[in-house]
Parts: structure tokens; sequence; C-alpha cells
């Protein structure tokens, strides 16, 4: 391509490629918002949203005909969701006990309270 006037986007010899790609962009954009719609998953910005792509995995993996490869996979996702859980009730008993300290707490160097 170096030895090109046209990059690969406005080379008309590649055309067709382009445009499969265009193509294909869009279809996965599409199967995206069809997939998180399905399967009510809104991303990995919480620990509940999290926690449902760890059940989708394991529905997923129970789908699976039996074996090694299976079990280790839904031990590592019982792990991960192990995990999940004691954050998330390390997360609400910090929340009780700063709404208990309220201003007492000192503030960090953003202002906010700890």
């Amino acid at each position: 391509m170096r030895d090109r006037d046209l990059c690969l986007m406005h080379d008309p010899e590649h055309a067709d490629t382009v445009a499969e790609g265009r193509r294909l962009g869009g279809t996965n954009r599409k199967r995206e918002a069809l997939l998180t719609t399905v399967h009510d998953f809104e991303g990995l910005g919480s620990i509940g949203s999290i926690m449902r792509l760890l059940e989708i995995a394991v529905a997923d993996c129970l789908g699976v005909e039996r074996g090694l490869t299976r079990a280790r996979t839904l031990g590592y996702l019982a792990q991960q969701a192990t995990k999940l859980l004691q954050v998330g009730e390390f997360e609400e008993r910090l929340g009780a006990i700063e709404s208990v300290l309220g201003e007492r707490l000192p503030a960090n160097e953003k202002g906010n309270r700890r």
C-alpha cells in the first residue's frame, strides 16, 4: 500500500473490502445491542452488572457437554462470584459505617468524605 497514492479506504480496487468491513461493523453493533437487551446486561460498571455477566456465563456453561473443561470453568466462575459477593458485602458495610459517622469522617484530597 505504500507505493500507492490512495489509502485502503479510498482506493477503488479495495472498494468491495471496505464495503464489507462497514457492513460487518454495523452488524456487530446491532448484534451487541441485541445481546445486551436479551441478556439484560448493562456493562461492567457495577457489581450487579458484573454479577449478571457471571450468571450469563454460568448458564451458557451449563448448556455445554459435561467434562473437565466445563467443571473447571464452572469452578472458576463460582470463585469469581464468591469474590464479587464479598466485595459487595464490604461495600454495603462500609456505606453503613459512613452513613453513621457522616461528617466525622476526614475528607480526602478531592474533598469527599471517606
